[in-house]
């Protein structure tokens, strides 16, 4: 996928859209589930802590007669530093009454102590950290056994243990949402490719198009997309009607004007005086300038014509072969170095009146060499057009760069001695601009002038 391609910005949006809603669920059942872990913990001390007032209250003397409760369901209350503990003391002035032998001497805090507030159940309920630096949970209540003295119980657990099972818990959902997350960003990734696959299928058959090996977009398409081919259908039959009337709208008004032409340019040569002859030289000009512009409106046409495309080779070597039978006399030698399958984005008629004048200008200069090359330009990015360079060299004088410029004005002749209209490389110059390319001359490699045409390719 390209960075400006559809396919790829679907499928980031749907990456990023996957990946915030997988986390956003994640840190839900992760949050859901330590509130459920840490009600099932609070509910466990919360026994213990009736146990132990149970326990307390069958005794007569909480003052130094007191002693621990045998059973407080708890094992660990009896082991030393186990993280599990509980104290009483008396709520006026903090003097513990008694306490579980787990803490060993070492003083457990009291979430009141830190200014922590009783729930809804009286409960008061905080995380602190205990002796040996141990994370607890904490739940801490006002007793009274007798109206006479008011006590506080805390009732603490090992807190590790809690945050390892939210840990295992937490670490478990992410691996299986990141799999998810994946498999998530696999599908769409498939689901984007499968989903576009007939916008390519367009682009196939307007490549196709392009390169005339077909005149419509052909195939079935999807109900939204089928519009849009039918459209570009009837937009390739309406293009092509367009350019038949255009064409016929050439042909009549040639017709039209030649005839009239003739007749005149032959009125005038019957009779020989100055008017007439003067009669006859306009005409004939008349009669070249109607050529030369039915021409140039007949290329405009043609060019906008979709899907035209011309092997090069076949139309070089075939003016090449015309080109040394011409010049026999004089020994021409054309050489013809193309490579392979170069194709030309136009009408096989232009690309024939092009090289054709560059030929013959060439076999008419050259002292008896003429040298086709071309140059297929790299591929371009995205829907640039292609261009191809055409390069002409001969052997002969070449030309200086001030008459390089006067050489493609149209009707320009430098030298009267060599037969011609001076109109060829005006022509040239014309067919390249009207394919968007460009015509110039240069020094040629072989000592004479190189000319140089650039069209489009395919």
């Amino acid at each position: 996928m390209q960075a400006s391609s559809l396919a790829l910005r679907l499928f980031i949006l749907a990456a990023i859209w996957s990946a915030l809603s997988l986390a956003a669920a994640g840190s839900v059942l992760i949050a859901v589930y330590r509130g459920s872990v840490e009600r099932s913990f609070d509910e466990r001390l919360e026994v213990y802590m009736k146990t132990l007032i149970g326990a307390m209250a069958e005794q007569t003397d909480l003052g130094p007669g007191f002693h621990e409760p045998s059973n407080a369901g708890e094992p660990r209350f009896q082991l030393p530093l186990s993280g599990w503990y509980w104290v009483l003391r008396r709520a006026d002035d903090g003097r513990v009454v008694g306490s579980s032998k787990s803490l060993t001497g070492e003083v457990l805090a009291f979430p009141t102590d830190f200014g922590a507030q009783p729930g809804a159940d009286r409960v008061v309920k905080a995380y602190l950290n205990g002796p040996d630096h141990q994370e607890l949970r904490v739940l801490e209540r006002d007793i009274n056994f007798d109206d006479t003295m008011s006590y506080k119980l805390a009732v603490a657990g090992n807190a590790g243990e809690l945050n390892d099972d939210i840990t295992t818990f937490s670490t478990r959902t992410a691996l299986i949402l990141a799999l998810v997350g994946v498999g998530l960003v696999m599908t769409t990734y498939f689901q984007v490719r499968i989903g576009l696959s007939p916008i390519e299928r367009i682009r196939e058959s307007l490549l196709a198009i392009r390169a005339g090996e077909s005149e419509r977009l052909e195939g079935n398409f999807p109900l939204e997309l089928q519009p849009l081919a039918d459209e570009m259908n009837a937009l390739i039959e309406a293009n092509g009607e367009t350019m038949n009337r255009a064409r016929t709208h050439v042909g009549n008004l040639a017709h039209a004007l030649k005839t009239p032409l003739a007749v005149i340019t032959n009125e005038a040569r019957a009779a020989d005086v100055p008017f007439a002859r003067r009669i006859a030289e306009q005409s004939g000009l008349m009669r070249e300038y109607i050529d030369h512009h039915l021409e140039r409106a007949r290329m405009a046409a043609q060019r906008r014509v979709i899907g035209v495309v011309t092997d090069v080779s076949p139309v070089v070597e075939r003016l090449a072969r015309a080109m040394r039978k011409i010049n026999e006399s004089r020994g021409v030698v054309v050489d013809v170095d193309l490579p392979e399958a170069i194709r030309f984005r136009g009408e096989k008629q232009d690309l024939e009146e092009i090289l054709g004048n560059l030929m013959d200008n060439g076999c008419k200069w050259c002292r008896g060499r003429v040298m086709v090359t071309a140059q297929l330009e790299p591929a371009p990015r995205g829907d640039e057009r292609r261009f191809m360079t055409i390069y002409v060299d001969d052997d002969g004088p070449g030309l200086s760069p001030e008459k390089r410029v006067e050489a493609v004005k149209r009707g320009q002749r430098l030298d009267e001695t060599v037969p011609g209209t001076g109109l060829g490389l005006s022509i040239v110059t014309e067919l390249a601009t009207l394919y968007g390319g460009k015509f110039q001359l240069a020094d040629s490699p072989i000592g004479g002038l190189r000319c140089e045409i650039i069209l489009p390719a395919l």
